[in-house]
């Protein structure tokens, strides 16, 4: 480090798209993180004894909520409006969990 040159400021814009950068990157393992969450537990429902329905359905219930409170976070850290379409992406593992384990 040189005392007599100083380092220069940020560019404001190079900041904002490093941000930006930073963002969707967390987003995309935030993401991955809960599919596969939500996917172990729907793994978990269909090694669950086939007399136990509730223990089946509750497991995908818990995954499913994973997901849209996964999807929430993603919206919430992109400051995008909690409530939105993209909530109902995270009811789908649960039912197409529900559906896989029943039949």
């Amino acid at each position: 480090m040189d005392p007599n040159a100083p380092r220069k400021k940020p560019d404001p814009e190079a900041v904002k798209r490093l941000e930006t950068v930073q963002r969707r990157v967390i987003s995309a393992i935030i993401i991955t993180t809960i599919l596969h969450m939500t996917g172990g537990l729907i793994l978990a429902a269909d090694h669950v004894n086939t007399d136990r329905i509730d223990a089946q359905i509750g497991l995908n219930v818990i995954g499913a909520a994973f997901a849209v409170g996964g999807i929430a976070g993603v919206l919430a850290l992109n400051r995008r409006p909690m409530l939105s379409w993209w909530l109902l992406l995270g009811v789908v593992p649960g039912i197409i969990g529900t559906w896989w384990v029943l039949t």
